[in-house]
């Protein structure tokens, strides 16, 4: 009997002192959540707690107890924050020193229990956020960005919440990220070059005579020995100081990775990409993985994304993913970044002369040469679409602001925009068309336009839109056009369409396509990436932030 009085009375005391030790926890959570919604910086180490909003809601509706019961739980979170390096971040940005800090002292008073809850739950909130809508701010770097999204706040509180609780935290962390193909094969990109980087690199090709066929020298071997780092040539085929089949063949493949013309020349562009750094590499995969991010979530269903620097159009529909190639506006006239939606095509389109183009290529060429309109099947009309005579125009006495007129090109095999052209609301009169310069096509580099978007292949693309086998056949399209007659078709459904810049590829057997930074965008971002950790002004619906 005195035996089990003893234990009943350890068991009392065990029991009134956890009590009392979450009495304090809570009590301590409580007053760091109310400084924290009123507004006051809250430090712990050297970091600050960053998220407000949904932190303080969080412990609020779970009564002020802690939200991190579980050491496993911790653990995971922590091997979350590491593999952040995976995804291009910086694990730093979500307190890994203090974790690990806190996560190696043992035991924890009270205070320093709660100082780990609430690092916990901040670098949560924080990476979650990163890997759902990016690090960087898209419309710091492009005012006309419109691709923004937000989420809302109830759903943010319950996502985070159920993360915690999860069998699995790790997992459940993962899921934040995108969950397309590409966004996988990005990373693995990533963890390679930076095992390539850990090995020392990439060794540099000397500059010199352009090697091909036939040439012999040390520059041959290094470069042997450079493809075969990367892959393009067999490892076996490493050694040798001879230019030969295979290193014609090997050198082919690095040009085409690289967006340069495949002619197994191992010229001064071939060797300006080849001797690229390892870690410029790294960097420019892991900002085009910031690029995914923003907009990677959106792509589910049906929809076509056109990547400006790879020069190609993607159509997503059921799991597919149809390519065509593309022209693109030249770096002085730049092709947008922007989302829209596409909601009919015109057949036999005429084309009127946008105003820049007018003043700065039409005008010159028709002071030069009064048949220029002529030869280009060009009509001037007026603002109530009369044609107007164009022999009684001066044009040397015309200028972009006193010309009253507009040009007009009629449809037929040499109009600007093709035989067919997509239209989606935008602000840049920017849209998909064909072209008669299909010759243009055959280029590696495909910068060409005026900021417009030249298709390939644009009767594959419209029967997919259209979606109406029975009335818009390949072969109907090809007939209605045949007429001559400008024809508007609807689309029966809106496609979304994404106009986008990536500076890397990846293909599904690993390969990866670097492509030239078209219009310098890659080094404004990278800075960008690499700052100090910042919540977005505009996080969640409403603008209170996160």
């Amino acid at each position: 009997m005195t035996a089990r009085l003893g234990l009943s009375v350890a068991a009392a005391v065990l029991l009134v002192t956890g009590v009392a030790r979450a009495s304090e926890t809570q009590e301590l959570l409580r007053r760091r959540v109310e400084d924290v919604r009123g507004g006051a910086e809250m430090r712990i180490g050297r970091d600050r707690i960053a998220s407000t909003r949904v932190l303080a809601s969080l412990y609020e509706r779970n009564g002020f107890a802690l939200a991190w019961t579980r050491r496993d739980a911790l653990l995971e979170l922590l091997a979350a924050v590491v593999d952040a390096e995976t995804h291009g971040l910086d694990p730093d940005d979500y307190h890994r020193p203090e974790l690990e800090r806190l996560l190696a002292r043992e035991p924890l008073d009270a205070e320093e229990r709660v100082d780990l809850d609430l690092l916990a739950t901040d670098a949560l909130v924080r990476l979650a956020y990163h890997l759902v809508f990016g690090k960087v701010d898209p419309e710091r770097l492009d005012p006309h960005w419109n691709l923004a999204r937000e989420i809302d706040g109830e759903e943010a509180v319950a996502a985070i919440r159920s993360t915690i609780e999860a069998p699995s935290v790790l997992l459940a962390i993962e899921r934040f990220a995108p969950p397309h193909p590409a966004y996988a094969r990005f990373r693995g990109a990533l963890i390679r070059y930076r095992e390539l980087a850990l090995r020392g690199g990439f060794e540099r090709v000397p500059e010199g005579p352009k090697l091909e066929l036939g040439s012999e020298g040390p520059r041959v071997a290094t470069l042997r020995r450079r493809l075969a780092a990367e892959g393009d040539l067999p490892r076996e085929e490493a050694a040798g100081s001879s230019f030969d089949a295979a290193l014609d063949a090997a050198v082919r493949r690095a040009q085409a990775r690289h967006g340069l013309e495949p002619d197994g020349v191992a010229g001064r562009a071939t060797l300006a990409a080849l001797n690229v750094p390892v870690d410029e590499r790294v960097d420019q995969i892991r900002l085009n993985l910031e690029r995914a991010r923003w907009v990677l979530h959106a792509v589910q269903g049906r929809l076509v994304l056109v990547d400006v620097a790879g020069f190609h159009l993607h159509s997503f529909e059921d799991g597919s993913d149809w390519i065509t190639r593309v022209i693109v506006g030249r770096p002085y006239r730049k092709t947008p970044i922007f989302r829209s939606t596409i909601r009919y095509l015109v057949l036999n389109p005429t084309w009127t002369v946008p105003p820049t183009i007018f003043a700065q290529d039409m005008l010159p060429a028709l002071r030069k040469d009064p048949g220029y309109l002529a030869k280009k099947r060009l009509r001037v009309i007026d603002a109530r679409g009369r044609e107007i005579d164009a022999r009684g125009i001066d044009w040397s006495t015309v200028s972009r602001k006193s010309f009253p007129y507009l040009l007009r090109q009629d449809p037929g095999p040499e109009n600007a925009l093709g035989r067919i052209k997509f239209v989606f609301p935008n602000p840049y009169s920017v849209y998909l068309h064909d072209t008669p310069a299909q010759e243009l096509f055959a280029k590696a580099e495909r910068a060409a336009s005026s900021g417009c978007i030249r298709v390939e292949d644009p009767l594959t693309l419209a029967v997919s839109l259209l979606a109406d086998a029975e009335n818009w056949s390949r072969e109907a399209l090809e007939r209605e056009i045949a007429t001559g007659v400008t024809r508007t078709v609807n689309l029966r459904e809106p496609v979304p369409v994404i106009v986008m810049y990536w500076t890397v590829d990846v293909d599904p057997d690993g390969t990866v396509q670097f492509k030239r930074d078209l219009y310098d965008r890659d080094a404004d971002l990278l800075r960008a990436l690499d700052e100090n950790f910042s919540f977005r002004r505009r996080a969640i619906a409403g603008g209170q932030g996160l």
